[in-house]
């Protein structure tokens, strides 16, 4: 690979972050700035030093993610999954080059009864979901050289998630109750990385597809009472503690922010352009749990 390659990795704490920064390591020069230098807080600083940083690609792995709480914060929330990557976006147009942005399942309602497509029409039910369609839209707007890959149901063994409080309740509890009317596809923080990793190789190579909008999800499907109920099998298998689970429906247990009953994202797209597959999620749940110390 390209030794001098420079991949300027924005957010550098984030599971999907950390993910990059591992399985990018040998793809060239990695510049990984968190919000200490690059704050998407503060949009209006950010074109400047990334121009002059002189970066071959962006990748934005940062992102406001607090579903509930961007409901109460919804202008913080929309400066950083909006604002902020039209300033990316313009930094990358300046430079002339590729920018790479993660979306998510929640642009769209969770109405449809199949799996979503790209041609889909996104009608958001959040404030969080809002904020990253208007990302989306304005990385469109503003630079050609660009890859939106949605993704869903993000976890790994660093940071916050469904995985590690599953992991943490599930030994607490004697009892657990996990919404079960919630359909998609968990996906491994390290299936992201790995697929953005061979999109860069098909870049770096001149083999690749069109840019644009992807969906990035791992095959299958599930809902949350399934997830936690694979959570279990591998403590169970572990011999430690584990609480019974119990199915309940989304209206048992009420958020301040709507969640999708359908998150199922069709990824056929990503490998007909791009030549880029997704595991099945129970396969990249076992790998991430074999690597966790």
């Amino acid at each position: 690979m390209n030794a001098s390659l420079r991949i300027l990795i924005i957010g550098e704490n984030g599971q999907v972050s950390r993910a990059l920064q591992s399985r990018l390591a040998g793809m060239g020069e990695l510049i990984v700035r968190g919000s200490g230098q690059l704050d998407l807080a503060r949009p209006d600083s950010l074109r400047s030093p990334i121009v002059a940083l002189k970066p071959d690609l962006i990748v934005n792995a940062a992102a406001h993610t607090a579903v509930d709480l961007a409901e109460t914060e919804p202008e913080r929330a929309f400066t950083i999954n909006a604002t902020a990557p039209g300033i990316l976006a313009q930094a990358a147009s300046e430079l002339g080059i590729p920018l790479i942005h993660y979306s998510t399942d929640y642009v769209f309602d969770g109405l449809k009864p199949a799996p979503y497509t790209e041609d889909d029409t996104p009608n958001p039910v959040s404030v969080y979901g809002r904020s990253k369609l208007a990302g989306e839209d304005a990385i469109r707007h503003i630079v050609g050289q660009h890859l939106i890959l949605r993704t869903s149901w993000v976890y790994s063994v660093e940071g916050r998630n469904f995985l590690l409080t599953m992991q943490r309740l599930l030994q607490e509890k004697p009892q657990l109750r996990v919404v079960a009317d919630q359909i998609g596809a968990p996906t491994w923080a390290g299936t992201i990385a790995d697929s953005t990793a061979q999109l860069i190789e098909r870049w770096q190579t001149g083999q690749h597809g069109a840019w644009g909008t992807y969906h990035l999800a791992a095959r299958g499907e599930t809902s949350w009472f399934g997830f936690a109920q694979a959570i279990a099998e591998s403590l169970v298998e572990q011999h430690k503690p584990c609480a019974v689970l119990e199915p309940i429906p989304s209206s048992a247990y009420p958020t301040p922010a709507q969640r999708p009953l359908n998150s199922r994202l069709d990824c056929t797209r990503l490998y007909r352009e791009w030549g880029v597959s997704q595991p099945d999620w129970r396969s990249a749940l076992q790998q991430c749990l074999a690597g966790q110390v």
